[in-house]
């Protein structure tokens, strides 16, 4: 199963202090956390987060960093095997842009509330919930 859809299925993720991580929840968040443990791969999510629009193409990524083109679309390919980036090719050109339901995840999963992280998935599953006791 690719970490994207892992974070898809586990959307709603309780925090840390709510209950513990299994081994293989762990892994996947590990694996996820390194591939943000690279100050390139975390200039090149910040910078496509906030690039107008919410996407860039990698001519926009690269003139940022004074790395080859290769070792750029190699930090890339790490951020989307690791379900942070996703991309669309147009023309000669690929576009990336972040997975806003990753960064729930990760921001649900790190929260030190017992509760759920505004913004995220879970908070409309936890109003259904709520309604429904």
């Amino acid at each position: 199963m690719s970490n994207q859809l892992l974070a898809e299925s586990r959307a709603c993720c309780p925090p840390l202090s709510r209950e513990p991580l299994t081994s293989d929840w762990a892994g996947d968040l590990a694996r996820t956390f390194k591939a943000l443990g690279d100050p390139v791969r975390l200039r090149i999510l910040s910078l496509i987060a906030s690039h107008e629009g919410g996407e860039s193409c990698v001519c926009d990524i690269a003139p940022a960093f004074d790395l080859s083109q290769p070792t750029i679309s190699h930090h890339l390919k790490v951020l989307r095997e690791a379900g942070l980036l996703d991309c669309e090719r147009r023309g000669t050109w690929v576009y990336y842009r972040v997975i806003p339901s990753a960064l729930a995840q990760l921001s649900t999963v790190l929260s030190p509330e017992s509760g759920v992280v505004e913004g995220s998935a879970c908070v409309a599953e936890a109003a259904v919930v709520e309604v429904a006791r």
